[in-house]
């Protein structure tokens, strides 16, 4: 459920906060191709509002007592991406929402450049590299009972770096076919593990998690 391409992002949160909400809201106000579309207490709020959005900037605490996990997954499964925005003081909860694929995590405690900048990767559809998802990942022991054999942890390499079937088929003298059926058993042992990768992107921040492939370096704004 994204919105259409005509170069503003449109953003959703999910925080209990007002002040945070507040806060956002004017960190956001003057880019003009960031908008915050929606606020609410809630995904369930949230998604009942039927909102066309690139991204939801989701607080991980709320007090409805609903999980982390719960809440990704309801979100992703609209086809909205997912920026974690917390105090991260509770890395229990953010492991838990590093395995359901958000794409990042950004404390509240951070500045306002560096917040805006998160934001906008993650409407893009980037992952947003920060310590506290890096640790997220290092400190998740379930994100690597996947057990993938050595050739199809290449075939996962290769395909989720950004190299088509075809091509990587050529690169590991397999066939097309091989090549797609390894793909499947790939998603399938993922999806049994209760961390889906249905789409490429999704294999993308699979291989990065159980380090098949590296954490993309963090980009640096520009002087």
């Amino acid at each position: 459920m994204q919105a259409q391409d005509s170069g503003i992002r449109r953003i959703g949160l999910v925080e209990d906060h007002e002040s945070v909400a507040i806060g956002l809201a004017a960190m956001l106000s003057p880019e003009a191709d960031l908008e915050l579309v929606i606020t609410a207490g809630t995904v369930a709020e949230l998604l009942s509002a039927g909102p066309r959005l690139d991204l939801v900037v989701l607080d991980l605490r709320l007090a409805d007592g609903s999980s982390p996990d719960d809440n990704v997954r309801a979100l992703r499964e609209r086809g909205i991406e997912v920026l974690v925005f917390t105090g991260a003081d509770n890395p229990f909860m953010v492991r838990e929402a590093a395995r359901a694929g958000v794409l990042g995590v950004v404390r509240k405690s951070e500045d306002v450049p560096t917040v805006v900048a998160a934001v906008r990767r993650a409407a893009q559809g980037e992952q947003v590299v920060t310590t506290d998802w890096a640790a997220a990942i290092d400190g998740d022991p379930q994100l690597s009972n996947v057990g993938l054999s050595p050739r199809q942890q290449q075939v996962l390499q290769l395909y989720a770096s950004g190299e088509k079937a075809s091509r990587v088929a050529r690169m590991t003298g397999l066939s097309e076919q091989t090549v797609n059926d390894y793909l499947g058993r790939i998603r399938q042992k993922y999806a049994d593990a209760g961390r889906p990768a249905p789409t490429k992107t999704d294999l993308y921040k699979r291989a990065v998690e159980d380090g098949w492939l590296p954490v993309p370096e963090k980009r640096h704004p520009r002087a």
